[in-house]
């Protein structure tokens, strides 16, 4: 009597599909970590979490108008940059007081 034999993907097939999967996990790692080399700190020198804000440069106080609005009162500058016509503001919270 034969003997049924459970499916086996062939070794090659197999190869090829591992190292396709594996080659689209190491683009998407590469892709994540490029973008990575210039991200703000996540937190300021003296410990407060920073948030990021963009505003256009010839808005005025575009960029202090969101960082008040998302802090609900005082917060500090940590770093601010301006290139192409675009304003980043890296803010922390203060606590009111």
């Amino acid at each position: 009597m034969k003997r049924n034999r459970p499916f086996r993907a062939q070794p090659r097939f197999a190869a090829r599909a591992l190292s396709a999967a594996a080659a689209a996990c190491a683009g998407v790692a590469f892709a994540a970590l490029a973008g990575c080399s210039s991200a703000a700190p996540l937190f300021s020198p003296d410990g407060l979490p920073t948030t990021q804000v963009q505003c256009s440069a010839a808005g005025g106080d575009g960029c202090e108008q969101q960082a008040r609005g998302m802090c609900g009162g005082p917060f500090e500058i940590v770093r601010q940059t301006t290139a192409d016509g675009v304003r980043n503001l890296l803010f922390a919270c203060r606590k009111p007081g």
